[in-house]
């Protein structure tokens, strides 16, 4: 196992679910097709998917932030819903969760024991 690379959300409305996560992750797509769109966060690719018959509260991704307050409010300026506020899961890890607007939960954490392998 090589651990997490992809981390794909099913969306509704392909178009205003990619304009949402530019602005979410402050990126542009690197691949982006009528059925799916694919951005690079961090070494990562955050997939989305066009899917009419979804709502998920399934599993979460977390993604690694330097800032946990300033990302988790941003996702709430742009149309997030709250999921799971801010909190400290022991030491100085912190995570939190948002609803984006299609159901999805996105996780964010800030984690600085944790590095990528090279």
């Amino acid at each position: 196992m090589l651990g997490i690379r992809t981390v794909v959300y099913r969306v509704t409305d392909l178009e205003k679910a990619k304009e949402w996560y530019s602005r979410a992750f402050d990126v542009l797509p690197y691949f982006d097709e009528p059925f799916y769109v694919g951005f690079n966060i961090g070494g990562y690719e955050l997939g989305l998917q066009p899917d009419e018959s979804i709502k998920g509260d399934g599993s979460v991704a977390y993604w690694g932030v330097e800032d946990i307050e300033k990302n988790y409010k941003h996702l709430l300026e742009i149309g997030a819903e709250v999921h799971e506020e801010p909190n400290n899961v022991g030491g100085e890890l912190m995570v939190a969760s948002v609803y984006d607007p299609w159901g999805n939960i996105i996780g964010i954490i800030y984690n600085p024991y944790f590095k990528t392998e090279s």
